[in-house]
């Protein structure tokens, strides 16, 4: 297994920054996922990593050799893309050894490095079939089989899953996860889907215009997440917000005054957050629910029926649409008046830099 390091490594395309300054570790045997919105950097970080893209400063480690001006080929990693590009041509078996054959590789070891990855992506009984005869799932298993023969220092996957439709991406994902318990290997995923990445990752890296947001454990970054752009990309449905003012504190403990007048507490403790300027409160919608002793009033606009859960989106006193969550078999219909229950423990408050403060644990 082997980690891989960026020091301050930037790209640049004439006078635009497309990753200005970026630092990274990734450990050896982690599933690290690079996420963010279309152009945020993350498949072009990754191309860096792979050596398709050339730095325009800083370096680049795999394994703790040098990799910065070396070649796609020297780097040791294997790379799996949003497009499959197998050779229609060719077999299955044909398609997953071609890259050994061109390095001389032995036929025993190609045969043995074939069959072991056939055998662990569930692939033996296709290997003499052509990819015009798989589904989408099977040829992106053999483009990830052709990785895997490899046996590479490192996985690069470039939203590997995209072209597949919803119910095959999931069970693709799980065989991805289960490819990295087998092989205990380091791989790195870029994905623009938050399922995938919480799902899938060890770390989450969250990228935003070319530079790191935040990076976490999937449960952190979702709990705790770093500045009102990571909150409002990361969870489905997003982090609710609604402009507030600082009220007077009753306590150790930071009290707001939304929109409509009512005063809420939090367990955010009173000192870290700025005593002026624009906050906005952030409330996920498991904390924020339809309770009829709620404090908040508002008219229901949508409600989502999703079987385990129930979401109601509604429009607040103040003009606010928010998303709460009902009991799973809730009644309330579009039009419908409700009241609304703040957890103080699941509020968090952003200042005018976005910077998040959480309550206490």
């Amino acid at each position: 297994m082997s980690g891989i390091e960026l020091h301050q490594v930037a790209k640049r395309y004439g006078a635009i920054d497309v990753i200005p300054d970026l630092s990274l570790s990734v450990e050896p045997g982690e599933f690290m996922v690079f996420l963010g919105p279309s152009g945020c950097g993350k498949s072009t970080l990754l191309r860096i990593v792979a050596g398709l893209e050339a730095v325009s400063g800083g370096s680049i480690h795999i394994g703790g050799r040098d990799v910065t001006t070396l070649a796609p080929g020297q780097r040791d990693v294997a790379m799996v893309f949003q497009q499959y590009a197998l050779y229609p041509h060719m077999t299955v078996r044909d398609n997953m050894a071609f890259g050994l054959r061109n390095v001389g590789t032995s036929a025993a070891e190609i045969a043995r490095r074939v069959d072991d990855a056939a055998r662990m992506l569930e692939l033996g009984a296709l290997l003499d079939r052509k990819p015009t005869q798989l589904s989408g799932g099977q040829r992106q298993r053999v483009a990830i089989g052709r990785a895997v023969v490899k046996e590479p220092a490192a996985f690069l996957f470039d939203e590997p899953l995209s072209n597949l439709d919803a119910a095959l991406r999931n069970r693709t994902r799980v065989e991805l996860s289960r490819l990295h318990q087998r092989l205990g290997a380091t791989m790195v995923f870029v994905t623009h889907d938050q399922v995938e990445a919480m799902t899938l990752a060890t770390r989450i890296v969250v990228m935003n215009a070319g530079r790191i947001e935040q990076v976490g454990t999937p449960m952190d970054v979702y709990r705790r997440p770093a500045s009102r752009f990571v909150a409002g990309f990361v969870g489905s449905p997003s982090m609710n917000f609604v402009d507030v003012a600082r009220a007077p504190s009753d306590g150790a403990f930071v009290r707001v005054r939304l929109p409509d007048g009512t005063v809420t507490p939090t367990r955010i403790p009173a000192g870290d957050v700025p005593g002026n300027g624009l906050l906005t409160l952030g409330v996920r919608a498991e904390c924020l629910t339809v309770d009829p002793a709620g404090t908040l009033g508002g008219r229901t606009e949508v409600v989502e029926r999703l079987g385990d859960r129930t979401l109601v989106h509604v429009s607040l006193a103040a003009g606010d649409l928010v998303v709460a969550e009902a009991a799973p078999h809730s009644e309330l219909r579009a039009g419908d008046p409700v009241r609304l229950a703040l957890d103080p423990a699941g509020l968090h408050v952003f200042d005018a830099t976005g910077r998040a403060h959480h309550p206490v644990a």
